[in-house]
Order: structure tokens, then C-alpha cells, then sequence
């Protein structure tokens, strides 16, 4: 974790921005005279404005980021009215996760959306909020997003300099009704979060929405039954160790500010700077920071840490339960659909490729090399369950890592074949187009497997016009060397 590679030091300057932003938001809300109740809810909406707008460009994060608390809003306002109405709260809360996932299916900005507007109503419960608290929180929201606004698009705009790389969508989009992932995962949230509300209420009625909130954060950026479980099992491993450093280092600080302040910001640091690499770490900066908030607010005590960790496990039981039984997606259908998405994207690369070096200037493999990477980002997470250490199935981890060498080659040959397209020096060779046409008939019979067709025959060996058109051969054929080498592990 600590050693992955940061180009530019992206992650860096995003988590020194995210203390900077959550900082400067809680005490611009404490220098209004808002009680603490109304810092953490600004430094809260503030946090969740930088860490979950991830739209393409500045402009739509700016779009997303004024929207926020129009959305946030509402559900904060009904989850404050309904406090005191059980049933009629339960009912809102499995509504607004439901709606929350559902909204995925509007990209990046419906997923930040979404979220907020879990995380409102959540607040409401982690502070007990009722309709006289409602005001103040009402004025903390919009003031912690638009210091975050500030910081992000102001002071502090990374994404300016070092533009994100495109991010996969948790699945690949399906069809309509049940079809379309994010309708089908909200139904497994939905029916998650009611499990975990019941057995968390049977368990305490006061903290039963640790159990909600662990359930729905399992089903963010996952798509299939095992990519769930896998995330379940870290929830649990990072709520275990953030629990034990909680009983070191929050209890005994019995909520000082000064100290408290700062490991926060610590915390803060830690859950952005670790996020993109380990949830398990993620979570464990997470719990630490929720231990030394409620010592902020004078609850804390070693068996508020130890029901956290039993609501947790209720959480992590209701997904698990709620992706085997309820429209499950089994891994090896995640995965089946990224690698066709990266296969028809290599096939699209070699063909305006060789377009591009025959000489046609509207040809350009660069986007499709782009849709291939960000198509193997989607598979790294769903094959994820395959690869881990703990898999029993020893047999399917070999291939599935069998498979991702082998596109993670093929991503390597499309980039050099694109850049080497770029040149505007480079000629047409004939060999170029039966290369290219062996490489599209190999992506063929991986996709549609039938009868072996004969493939392009290779043109007699002539004077190269150009030493572009020789790396480019040497490309495509081990691009068409990676694909032949998928055929074994991706049949069995």
C-alpha cells in the first residue's frame, strides 16, 4: 500500500486537499457559533463532497458538487421529522437506499448523489438529530459543501493540472428492468439494509445504523456475489483493527479537542490517500475516526467499540445473504462481460490502426485504448475475488490470473501500436492489414467460439518503408501472440 506508485503524486495532494477542505469546513461552521453537533455534519457533507464526486472533468465535479445539497437536504430534513416515528423512519431510510443505489445508473454523478443522500440520513441517526436540531444542521450542510467547492475549485484544483484517469462503472451496463445492474443491486441493498435494520434493532436500539450503514457501503463499487463477499470480508477486517486502535488511542484521549483534532485529520488523510488501494484500510481510518468523534461528543466507552464491531458483522451478513439469494450475479458472469468489453476494444485498436497507418487521418485507436484500460480496471475488481489469497478454488485462481497477464500484455501491445499509429511518418505496409486481420479474427474466436477459421495469411517479407511499420509488426504479432494464449484458460 505504501509503496504503490503515485504518478505525480496524485493521491498526495488529493489527501493533504481533503484535511485542507474537511478542516477548513468544520471550523468555518465552529467560527458561526454552530454547536459541535453542526461541525461534524459540515465537516461530514464537506468529506463527502471530496471523496465522492468523480465526474470526467472540473465542470461536471463543479455541476455535481452544487447539487449535492439539493439532494442531501431533504432527506436530512425527513430524517430529522421522522426520529421519533420508527416504523415511518425504517420505511424512509430502506426508501432512500434503494433510490440511492439505484441512481447509479446515471454514472458518476448519480452514484455521488446517491450517496449523499444515504449519508445524510445516517448522520441524522449518528447524531440522534430531531426536528429542533434540523436548522442548524440545515445551515452546516450547504457551508461544509461549499468550503469543500472552494478548496477543490479554488485553492486547490488537481484535476487541473493531472486530469483523472476514466473510472469503470462497477458493472457493464445491461439491459432494461432487472437487466440494468444498478436496478438489480438495488433491490440486494434494499433487502441488505431491512436485515441489518431489524437484527441491528434487536441488538440496540440506539446504534442499530452502524449494521445499515455497513451493508450499504459493502454494495458501493461492486457488481457480483463474490466482488460483495470479498468487500464484507474487509469491512470487517478494517472495523476489527480500527476498533483495537480506537481502544488505544481514542478512549484514553476522552475527547480532548486538541489531540482529537488532529488524529482526525490523520484519519482524514489516511481514508483518501489509502481508498484507491485497500478498503480494508480504508475502513480502519474510518472507524478510528467515528471512535474519536464520539469521543468529541462524550459517548465513547470500550463497549460502544465492541457493539460497533457486532453491527458490523450484522451488516456484513445482510449483504452476503442478499447477493446469494436475491438476483444473484455470480463472478464468473461479471468477469465473462469485461473481458468481451476488453476483447472488442483490442479488436477496434488493431483495426483503426491499420487504417491509421494506411493512411486514413480519421482512424485513431488512442480512445479505444483508453475504453480497453478502463475496461481492465472493471475486470481487476471483479476477477478480485479469484485472486485472493483466501480462494479456495485454486484451480480458477491460476487461470483468472492466467487471463489477466495476458490482457494486461494485450493493453501493453495497443498502447505501443497506438503511439506508433500516431507517427505521422509511418507508411502502409500490406503486412500491416494481415496482421491486423489475424488479430480481429483471434479476438473472433475468442468471442464467438466456432469452428477454427483459417487465418489471413502472412504476405512474403518485404524492405520496410519505415521503422515504424516494423515495431508495429512486432505489435500485432505479440498482440496476436497474448490472444492466442487466452484461449485455454478463458474455454476452461
Amino acid at each position: 500500500m505504501f509503496a504503490a506508485p503515485d504518478p505525480g503524486l496524485r493521491r498526495l495532494r488529493i489527501s493533504a486537499r481533503a484535511v485542507l477542505g474537511v478542516g477548513s469546513a468544520a471550523a468555518a461552521v465552529a467560527w458561526a457559533g454552530l454547536p459541535l453537533s453542526a461541525a461534524v455534519v459540515g465537516g461530514l457533507a464537506a468529506l463527502l463532497a471530496l471523496f465522492t464526486v468523480a465526474d470526467p472533468t472540473p465542470r461536471r465535479q463543479a455541476v455535481t458538487t452544487a447539487l449535492l445539497p439539493a439532494v442531501g437536504l431533504p432527506v436530512l430534513a425527513l430524517a430529522a421529522v421522522l426520529h421519533r416515528v420508527p416504523l415511518g423512519r425504517d420505511a424512509a431510510f430502506l426508501a432512500v437506499v434503494f433510490c440511492g443505489v439505484a441512481a447509479r445508473r446515471w454514472g458518476p454523478r448519480g452514484n455521488a448523489l446517491g450517496i449523499f443522500a444515504f449519508m445524510m440520513f445516517f448522520a441524522a441517526q449518528f447524531l440522534e438529530a430531531g426536528p429542533r436540531e434540523l436548522p442548524v444542521l440545515a445551515v452546516a450542510v450547504p457551508m461544509g459543501v461549499a468550503v469543500a467547492a472552494f478548496v477543490r475549485f479554488g485553492v486547490w484544483c488537481v484535476e487541473r493540472r493531472t486530469p483523472a484517469p476514466p473510472a469503470a462503472v462497477p458493472a457493464p451496463p445491461g439491459g432494461r428492468g432487472l437487466a440494468r445492474p444498478a436496478t438489480r443491486q438495488a433491490f440486494q441493498a434494499a433487502a441488505a439494509c431491512a436485515f441489518a435494520l431489524a437484527v441491528g434493532q434487536a441488538l440496540s436500539g440506539e446504534r442499530w445504523y452502524w449494521a445499515v450503514g455497513t451493508a450499504w457501503w459493502i454494495f458501493v463499487n461492486t457488481a457480483s456475489r463474490g466482488e460483495t463477499l470479498v468487500r464484507g470480508f474487509r469491512r470487517v477486517v478494517g472495523t476489527v483493527s480500527g476498533i483495537a486502535a480506537g481502544l488505544a488511542v481514542a478512549v484514553p484521549l476522552h475527547g480532548a479537542p486538541a489531540p482529537t483534532a488532529v488524529l482526525v485529520a490523520a484519519c482524514v488523510f489516511g481514508i483518501f490517500y489509502t481508498a484507491p488501494l485497500s478498503y480494508s484500510w480504508m475502513v480502519f481510518f474510518v472507524t478510528l475516526m467515528a471512535g474519536l468523534l464520539y469521543g468529541l461528543l462524550g459517548v465513547l466507552h470500550p463497549g460502544l467499540l465492541a457493539l460497533r464491531l457486532e453491527q458490523t458483522a450484522i451488516g456484513a451478513a445482510g449483504a452476503g445473504l442478499a447477493v446469494a439469494l436475491v438476483l444473484p450475479v455470480t463472478t464468473h458472469a461479471a468477469t465473462d462481460a469485461w473481458i468481451r468489453r476488453a476483447l472488442e476494444s483490442v479488436r477496434h485498436c488493431a483495426a483503426d490502426a491499420a487504417r491509421r497507418l494506411a493512411g486514413d487521418p480519421a482512424a485513431d485507436p488512442a480512445p479505444h485504448v483508453a475504453e480497453l484500460e478502463a475496461a481492465l480496471r472493471g475486470l481487476r475488481m471483479s476477477i478480485a475475488p479469484l485472486l485472493h489469497p483466501l480462494s479456495p478454488l485454486r484451480a480458477r485462481r491460476a487461470r483468472a490470473r492466467q487471463v489477466m497477464l495476458a490482457l494486461d500484455d494485450c493493453a501493453r501491445q495497443a498502447r505501443g501500436l497506438a503511439a506508433l499509429a500516431a507517427d505521422p511518418a509511418a507508411s502502409h505496409d500490406v503486412r500491416l492489414t494481415a496482421a491486423c486481420a489475424r488479430v480481429e479474427a483471434a479476438v473472433s474466436r475468442l468471442t464467438a467460439p466456432v469452428a477454427p477459421s483459417a487465418a489471413a495469411p502472412a504476405p512474403a517479407a518485404g524492405p520496410s518503408p519505415h521503422p515504424a511499420t516494423d515495431r508495429a509488426l512486432a505489435h500485432l504479432h505479440d498482440l496476436e501472440a497474448a490472444l492466442t494464449g487466452l484461449a485455454d484458460p478463458l474455454r476452461a
